[in-house]
């Protein structure tokens, strides 16, 4: 069976963070589906301005559990974590996933979300530098890697991480994969 891979993401994702990460998954055979606060589309932001759409599936309010979902996937961008931060039923699924032992991996801004669901203290985490405080004050390890793993979570700093962070993901859920082979940002 297609392992299946929930990506929590809303209007201001980083867009090599969603989909880098999502074609590196659907290269490896997983299935991804869309979450969002609303229906239709949710528009990436590419460094500087507004960049490509990308359809949501599903959203927060038809999520349930995490039951059939492998992992989730939080892309960053300064914007998309700041507003699913404050909409509970996003953060209860970042509960969700944790309390059920399922891989979690959030990058560049996505910690804060890690942060709102309350499931880094004593977790050995990184993301980029302006949230780094948030972690700390959180109670996590910080540390400056291209990919930390600790238990169920996987975190990065920013896009360049993109190769070692879908690496991660990849081998939390089972399968091997040669980093060089990944896309990056």
């Amino acid at each position: 069976m297609t392992k299946r891979i929930m990506i929590l993401a809303t209007d201001g994702f980083e867009q090599s963070e969603l989909m880098k990460p999502k074609a590196n998954l659907e290269n490896a055979g997983f299935a991804t589906t869309v979450v969002s606060l609303e229906k239709g589309e949710i528009k990436g932001w590419d460094q500087k301005d507004w960049g490509d759409s990308v359809a949501v599936d599903k959203t927060v309010d038809e999520i349930e559990s995490c039951e059939g979902y492998d992992a989730l996937l939080l892309p960053g961008g300064q914007m998309n974590p700041d507003i699913l931060r404050m909409n509970e039923r996003a953060v209860a699924i970042v509960k969700m996933f944790d309390q059920a032992g399922k891989p979690i991996a959030a990058i560049c801004h996505a910690p804060w979300l890690l942060v709102e669901a309350g499931i880094v203290k004593g977790k050995t985490v990184t993301a980029w530098p302006s949230v780094r405080t948030d972690l700390k004050n959180a109670g996590a390890n910080v540390v400056d890697r291209e990919a930390a793993i600790d238990g169920n979570l996987i975190t990065s700093r920013n896009p360049d991480d993109i190769p070692a962070f879908s690496k991660a993901l990849i081998e939390m859920l089972g399968q091997t994969v040669d980093k060089r082979e990944l896309e990056a940002a």
